[in-house]
């Protein structure tokens, strides 16, 4: 059998370009994690492409900048008075995540025209038409995201900032899935010994579990309740949806949202190790060792939620905390691969 036998066709360089894809977006979405736990994302209050590109290099520069910045309701009601080289530090990390986003447009644009050009995108391969479309609306969304805390909040929309990473999720499991096609993986035989569906629906699981944690962490609610297993000495909070507008509750109320994002990690982690245990027990291949690694980085994320929780949501256990999520979303997606396989 040649490589043009295998369908779909083995096309290793595809491959690796769409897996460097997948690392500037996994880099993406933790330089934005680190933005918004940093309160950074409204330190640039204009999209402007050209003085997007480069960075501000002169005093009169920064002061413009900061100029903008000043008419914000965040600058005007939380960081009234802050200094130049304190503006400085939050708009390196807000100007830092909108140049990875255009390198990534970069990079992705270069490969598929290449490859679409020289005929290598063909059959399933296509599917990186829609990744693409994705990614320029990633960028409409993220300024859309940006404008709603310009001038009528603190803070951005926790549920447009729920929307914008979701998006970056289905991205990296598109191009991660499709560059695993690409090395037709796995080329032997794999059983989960579980129905195919199984790992897909946990995936399902865990994107849900990172939307509730970004409406927590949208809402600057994280380091709300500091205790562990109870939630402010509560099993389940008496306050808990108990605001008047039913969808409040997902945006707005602690409480409601401490709830919601710990009993679905309790759901996902008890899943996968679930999964992990018949995987190992029933799977053959690279589905049974795939299986095995969801379970330990399932129990691993878990930890971190908890240590998260109990040292009141510090920004590095935080950002553990979310590399943490997308390393459990990438093993999850590869389990499903073997499985499906």
């Amino acid at each position: 059998m040649t490589h043009d036998d295998i369908w779909p066709p083995r096309a290793p360089w595809v491959g690796r370009w769409l897996l460097l894809v997948c690392v500037l977006v996994v880099a993406m979405i933790l330089v934005g994690g680190a933005t918004r736990l940093t309160d950074s994302g409204l330190s640039i209050t204009e999209w402007n492409l050209e003085k997007g590109l480069t960075p501000p290099l002169t005093a009169q520069r920064w002061s413009e900048e900061f100029a903008l910045y000043q008419r914000t309701m965040e600058y005007q009601s939380q960081n009234e008075g802050m200094s130049l080289a304190q503006f400085q530090y939050i708009y390196w990390w807000e100007w830092g995540h909108r140049f990875l986003g255009k390198m990534i447009g970069l990079v992705f644009a270069l490969g598929f025209f290449f490859f679409l050009f020289t005929g290598r995108l063909r059959g399933r391969f296509r599917v990186t038409t829609l990744l693409f479309a994705l990614g320029g609306l990633q960028g409409f969304v993220g300024w859309w995201m940006v404008t709603s805390g310009l001038f009528d909040r603190l803070d951005v929309s926790p549920f447009r900032l729920a929307i914008h990473l979701a998006i970056a999720f289905i991205i990296l499991a598109i191009a991660l899935w499709t560059a695993l096609g690409a090395f037709v993986w796995p080329a032997k035989s794999s059983k989960l010994g579980l129905p195919k569906w199984t790992p897909f629906a946990l995936m399902g699981l865990v994107f849900v579990q990172v939307m509730l944690g970004a409406l927590l962490a949208g809402s600057r609610g994280g380091a709300a309740y500091a205790d562990w297993p109870t939630i402010g000495g509560e099993w389940i909070p008496a306050t808990a949806f108990g605001q008047e507008h039913f969808l409040s509750n997902f945006t707005e109320d602690h409480a409601t949202q401490h709830l919601l994002h710990r009993t679905t990690g309790y759901l996902v982690a008890l899943s996968a190790l679930g999964l992990a245990l018949a995987g190992l027990i029933r799977g053959q291949g690279p589905a049974r060792w795939a299986a095995a690694a969801l379970g330990a980085v399932a129990l691993v994320q878990a930890t971190l939620g908890v240590l998260t929780v109990i040292s009141a949501s510090p920004l590095s256990l935080s950002l553990i905390h979310q590399a943490g999520a997308v390393a459990l979303w990438c093993v999850a997606l590869v389990a499903a691969r073997a499985a499906w396989r």
